[in-house]
């Protein structure tokens, strides 16, 4: 989002009719077909990624960014959003995922294995973040925000993604802690006051050192330019983190489990290869019986692809929204080059880690997992090394 002069009249932009007509005629018609062959909760699902997408797009709410305006500046805005938005997870998540149910219906949380595989999956996914230009839920808004190089990451993600699945039964068999819920080892009120005091502790930090760095904390707040900033945007970061709860917690009211982005590339690449005459279906991973059921089901049953989809239809309809749809299609070669390495790096280190940011990371942590813990520390790490190996892919810092 672009920052107006201070003290500056705010300026009106007319949006773009035809990406938000294309945007709302894409929404209405994935209603109406998922209604009729996977029923209104799949339909609903598809809402709820919409309105993840236009969040996301609207807060430009970026893990990636985030991290490395931290690594390279000292400043923890975008950090510290993120510890708001795991403190109010946490609130929702804990006694529901205790209970096992919610509204009737059973719920569990992305609890993984805590383990090699984590460590070096989200040191990879970090230094892929970095190097792509963006995290899971970043290429997938970023694609229907009108990113032509984000479209090059996202079909590396894809290849990236497929070929760890046919490398896990090595990664899987060395050390490893089994999955660990911190909710059930230590009970809900003690897991949820340690995980708020170490979101306390990263929030002071970050303060400590923005303010050591600058003298201050330095704002990044944008004057929105619309008269309705919270249709056309932009967002407060805050707002953003608050909204990306709610609508996890959404997700998980819906769908029995939280929001999770990385498995559908899995599963898309999957069904590329044995279009193509690949035999997927014998590697050990596709042999699985929920993973199977997956690769042989149409994607309209799969949970985590119709919320892909509805994710880059409402950052397309909020870029709409905000006027600021506009692709660009010369790329540098050496960004092609990032993009593709990033892409793969981010594909593979997901499911290595169980997840990316959103279903290691974000719905980890609110589900009490401590592999998410463990994600966090791993991929902070990978973004830290992503963010020296920019330059050298003409890429600012």
């Amino acid at each position: 989002m672009s920052e107006l002069a201070a003290g500056s009249p705010p300026r009106f932009f007319s949006l773009n009719p035809k990406p938000l007509g294309i945007a709302l005629l894409l929404m209405v018609a994935g209603v109406l077909y998922l209604a009729s062959v996977a029923g209104p909760r799949q339909a609903a699902l598809y809402v709820v990624g919409a309105l993840l997408g236009l969040t996301l797009y609207h807060a430009a709410f970026g893990f990636t960014s985030a991290w490395r305006v931290f690594i390279a500046d000292g400043r923890g805005a975008g950090l510290r959003a993120q510890m708001i938005m795991l403190a109010l997870g946490t609130l929702l998540f804990f006694p529901v995922l205790a209970n096992g149910s919610l509204f009737g219906h059973a719920v569990t949380g992305l609890v993984s294995p805590a383990g090699t595989s984590v460590v070096v999956g989200a040191f990879i996914f970090g230094l892929g973040m970095q190097l792509g230009g963006g995290c899971a839920s970043g290429t997938l808004y970023t694609v229907g925000g009108g990113s032509t190089r984000m479209v090059i990451t996202l079909a590396a993600f894809i290849a990236g993604s497929v070929i760890a699945t046919a490398h896990m039964p090595f990664w899987t068999s060395l050390p490893s802690l089994p999955a660990t819920s911190l909710i059930k080892m230590l009970g809900v009120a003690p897991a949820l006051a340690l995980n708020w005091i170490v979101f306390g502790a990263i929030a002071l930090l970050t303060v400590w050192i923005e303010r050591r760095r600058h003298g201050r904390l330095v704002t990044d707040h944008v004057q929105s330019p619309h008269r309705h900033p919270w249709l056309r945007g932009p967002w407060p970061l805050a707002a953003g983190a608050v909204v990306l709860a709610l609508l996890n917690f959404a997700t998980l009211a819906l769908s029995g489990r939280p929001w999770g982005i990385t498995s559908a590339f899995a599963l898309w690449g999957a069904k590329l290869l044995s279009g193509a005459g690949f035999d997927v279906a014998s590697w050990p991973y596709w042999a699985s019986a929920a993973n199977a059921a997956s690769l042989h089901a149409p994607l309209s049953r799969d949970v985590t692809s119709v919320m892909d989809a509805g994710i880059v239809i409402g950052a397309l309809a909020a870029a709409a929204l905000a006027g600021r749809y506009a692709p660009v299609w010369r790329i540098p070669l050496r960004s092609v080059l990032a993009a593709i390495l990033g892409g793969l790096l981010l594909g593979y280190g997901a499911r290595l880690a169980y997840g990316c940011n959103i279903g290691a990371y974000f719905s980890g942590i609110v589900s009490g997992s401590l592999h998410g813990w463990l994600w966090m520390v791993a991929a902070f790490f990978g973004n830290v090394l992503g963010t020296r190996l920019r330059p050298m892919f003409g890429l600012g810092v």
